[in-house]
């Protein structure tokens, strides 16, 4: 069964006060609470028992965790503070519909990570492709390996981070 949604401008406004909540309490948090934050969110939720909707945008969610860890990565800073939104959201046991509800209670929270992750599409499809340039290179055994692994990991890195900032093309445009 496939359910659409429309939203009107009244909806989107509720949304992005929950959002303007999340930006204000980065401002405060540590980086490192807000990932443990998610993390046991993520083990509260037990993904075996959703629905498919709310499993697939909690593996998005995963992917965001493991993307902030990567250190090689290295994300910047106004991306960072994007996924870190994110991932406050997703822990905040405040939104409009209590988790707990059956059926219903994480409707709230994949309509608005839906709504988040489409933000982040970019620069999760970014540290996808390093990631797999990163297992591509494979193991470097010497030194003189592990430098020019490192240059050809920066050189990528630089070009991925480059790309993820660029303005998208429309259709017609």
């Amino acid at each position: 069964m496939r359910i659409t949604f429309e939203r009107e401008p009244a909806d989107i406004e509720h949304f992005e006060a929950a959002l303007a909540r999340c930006h204000r309490a980065v401002r405060d948090a540590d980086e490192a609470d807000v990932l443990d934050a998610a993390k046991m969110t993520l083990d509260r939720l037990c993904a075996g028992r959703l629905p498919k909707y709310i499993r697939e945008r909690l593996s998005v969610v995963q992917r965001l965790i493991l993307l902030l860890e990567d250190e090689e990565w290295s994300l910047p800073q106004p991306e960072r503070t994007g996924v870190i939104e994110t991932l406050v959201y997703f822990s905040d046991p405040d939104d409009l519909i209590d988790d707990e509800v059956a059926v219903i209670g994480l409707l709230d929270d994949a309509i608005m990570l839906e709504l988040l992750l489409r933000r982040q599409r970019r620069v999760l499809r970014a540290w996808e492709r390093f990631r797999a340039f990163r297992a591509q290179l494979g193991e470097a055994r010497t030194p003189a390996e592990r430098v020019e692994v490192a240059r050809k990991l920066a050189r990528r890195r630089g070009a991925l981070h480059r790309a993820m900032r660029r303005p998208t093309r429309r259709a017609g445009a």
